[in-house]
């Protein structure tokens, strides 16, 4: 069992920028792909990235390509998600998953755990 533990959320004006934190405790950080996920109101939760246990295989959803960065501290079992250039769009629920098979995945059904999730919203 792992828990995961959000942060960083907030409200920010269109072109800011925001880093999210998702503290794992628990299993083993460092075996587990991690991914970020988000859900608008109304929306279904929607894959935005995610990282293999070495950080060596990185994926992104089309949608925030060039402006979102993932990236893990083993070390501190940590993961990050830094997000600039943020759009009204962007705005929503963020959730860490974590996901105990390879390889990196986009589904929300291939994750295992699953934090409570951080807030995001960009006023346009």
């Amino acid at each position: 069992q792992v828990q995961l533990v959000e942060s960083g959320g907030g409200l920010v004006q269109a072109g800011g920028s925001l880093r999210l934190s998702c503290v794992a405790s628990g299993r083993t950080f460092s075996s587990y792909v991690m991914g970020w996920f988000r859900q608008a109101p109304g929306k279904e939760r929607e894959f935005v990235a995610a990282i293999s246990w070495s950080g060596g295989n990185i994926d992104y959803a089309d949608s925030v390509k060039g402006r979102f960065s993932i990236s893990r501290d083993n070390a501190k079992n940590t993961l990050y998600l830094q997000m600039n250039s943020l759009k009204a769009e962007d705005t929503a629920v963020y959730y860490c998953a974590a996901r105990t098979r390879w390889p990196t995945e986009h589904r929300v059904r291939s994750y295992d755990y699953w934090g409570q999730g951080t807030q995001v919203t960009v006023s346009s």
